[in-house]
């Protein structure tokens, strides 16, 4: 099996990019969602770690943001409790695909968290900043602040774009996505 991994900037479409292979994606940060809304057991280690801002189950996007924004130490926290969870659930969807040929990894902290495979294929979705910026204020929760903390857990654009086999200039248009899609599918798939 082929593992490709996502990377990329914050907003730049890597979950877009992802989906266009048409092989069976792990979507980390709907898996994030998943947790928050259906698994008690991280609410109540959560609530636990950050009791002024964790109220009420299913946890509120809202209550976490508050958290991450109101104190340094609340991000480490999250990622401490979350992110064992969401190798887990990468453990078993990648078992469960284990047959596929290939299967897509978007996630944001793949290399931070040395999630990755030394044979997985790395792909870097690169946009221009102001396109970037353009769409994320476009979502509804979008926050500044809770952006820039974001970025600060992350490695370096240009460290991830070096360490990858490939990259895709996203200008936001199916029609050239799927051309280079294509391109790397033929190379990766010989």
């Amino acid at each position: 099996m082929i593992r490709i991994g996502i990377l990329g900037d914050i907003g730049s479409g890597k979950s877009f990019v992802a989906k266009s292979f048409g092989y069976p994606v792990f979507n980390a940060d709907e898996e994030v969602s998943i947790l928050y809304r259906k698994e008690k057991k991280v609410f109540v280690k959560l609530r636990k770690q950050l009791p002024k801002y964790i109220f009420s189950f299913p946890i509120k996007k809202k209550e976490i943001s508050k958290a991450i924004i109101s104190n340094k130490s609340s991000l480490r926290k999250i990622i401490k409790i979350v992110h064992p969870e969401i190798q887990k659930k990468m453990k078993l969807f990648i078992k469960k695909n284990k047959n596929k040929k290939m299967v897509i990894l978007d996630i944001p902290l793949l290399l931070e968290n040395k999630i990755n495979d030394k044979k997985d294929v790395l792909i870097f979705v690169q946009s221009k900043k102001s396109e970037i910026l353009k769409r994320l204020k476009k979502r509804e929760n979008f926050n500044n602040k809770l952006l820039k903390k974001f970025k600060n857990i992350q490695l370096p654009l240009d460290y991830k774009k070096n360490k990858s086999d490939f990259i895709i200039k996203n200008d936001f248009t199916k029609k050239n996505l799927k051309k280079s899609v294509k391109i790397i599918l033929n190379k990766v798939l010989r």
